[in-house]
């Protein structure tokens, strides 16, 4: 390998660590506001904030490596354009296609990855993440306990708040029960509780020393009793049934029943290391800084080329499974159109006037 190739791809390399540390670090951030908001409101148990944070940025790992490496690639070449290391370089007798192999030695590694994890990890990842999600949603009422939060419960005729819990929260301290049935409302408040199972396996919450208050909205007749215990019937909750989605299917289920969802899908997860490895290519022709235009031009080339791509390989699911288009015609359209567009560039910049006719 020659010099060039060493130094350039070294420095994409370090390039690229940065840009996917500080990319992850503002991904992470997103998602503990936006997960950490759904916790706050009862959405979400707290016992599945750093699960769904972890799933949510092991599923955005593709973009992730993908805008890393056409970063890496723009920003490690724009700056030899910038301090004229690209013109000594070419000067030198360096060819401007040079520049592709080491590009190319780079990034190929990358786009495998993410070709790994968009047919093989990311299914898996989804599988794993809904296998969660109906355990969390058949958890009897008391498992979504947190102290401080009204919980609901039984489509809202039940709701459970608590002050504060012990140990693994099977203890309660200061619980408030609001419970409607049989069109009368019943308000049980506690000094603690904990969770009991019976015999017969039916869990229970145990309200000791405590008070109910129960009555028809609206009206005066209501009941009050004290108690030194009490127990009220956790029901589990029964999940609802739920069909697969073509993203949590594997790639040789997708492959097995070509419905256009499916093949949407499949399109996607092929389409999507190949785009990688495209804009990569991109990036070289996207760096070449003309003194007089400045830098700021071709950065927002470069932003403008990895905005519009994406999007057209969302908008390509959408021809899919519409059937505008095959899954095959569709990539062929983007990616070849994409790959057409790259060496018409690659030629304007050969041919055009202060472009990189400085190579042999």
């Amino acid at each position: 390998m020659r010099i060039h190739q060493r130094a350039l791809i070294r420095e994409m390399t370090v390039t690229a660590g940065y840009a996917l540390a500080g990319l992850a670090a503002i991904v992470v951030v997103t998602l503990v506001a936006r997960i950490f908001g759904r916790a706050a409101i009862g959405d979400l148990s707290p016992q599945a904030i750093l699960p769904f944070i972890g799933f949510s940025l092991f599923q955005m790992t593709p973009v992730l490596l993908s805008l890393s490496l056409f970063m890496a690639v723009f920003l490690t070449l724009n700056r030899y354009w910038r301090d004229s290391e690209m013109v000594i370089w070419l000067s030198s007798g360096l060819n401007h296609l040079d520049w592709i192999r080491p590009v190319l030695l780079f990034a190929l590694p990358v786009s495998l990855t993410i070709a790994l994890l968009s047919m093989v990890l990311l299914p898996w990842a989804a599988q794993k993440r809904v296998s969660y999600e109906t355990q969390l949603s058949s958890r009897d009422d008391a498992s979504n306990l947190s102290p401080g939060l009204f919980v609901e419960a039984a489509g809202g005729k039940k709701v459970y708040f608590v002050e504060a819990t012990d140990g693994l929260d099977k203890q309660v301290r200061n619980i408030f029960v609001r419970a409607e049935q049989q069109g009368r409302t019943g308000i049980i408040v506690a000094q603690q509780g904990n969770r009991m199972t019976m015999d017969n396996g039916d869990p229970f919450l145990v309200l000791e020393k405590g008070r109910r208050y129960e009555g028809k909205p609206g009206g005066v007749d209501y009941r009050m009793m004290e108690f030194e215990r009490y127990f009220i019937r956790l029901e589990p909750n029964v999940a609802k049934p739920r069909v697969g989605k073509a993203k949590e299917r594997s790639t040789l289920e997708l492959l097995r029943e070509p419905t256009p969802e499916n093949q949407a899908e499949w399109g996607w997860r092929a389409g999507y290391p190949l785009s990688a490895l495209i804009l990569a290519l991109f990036a070289i022709p996207l760096s070449f800084i003309n003194p007089r235009a400045g830098r700021s031009l071709s950065i927002l080339f470069a932003i403008l080329v990895y905005a519009i791509y994406n999007n057209l390989i969302g908008l390509s699911e959408g021809w899919v499974i519409h059937q505008s288009l095959s899954v095959g015609g569709s990539m062929l359209l983007l990616h070849g159109s994409m790959a057409g567009l790259l060496a018409l560039l690659f030629w304007l910049r050969l041919r055009g006037p202060g472009g990189w006719r400085l190579g042999r």
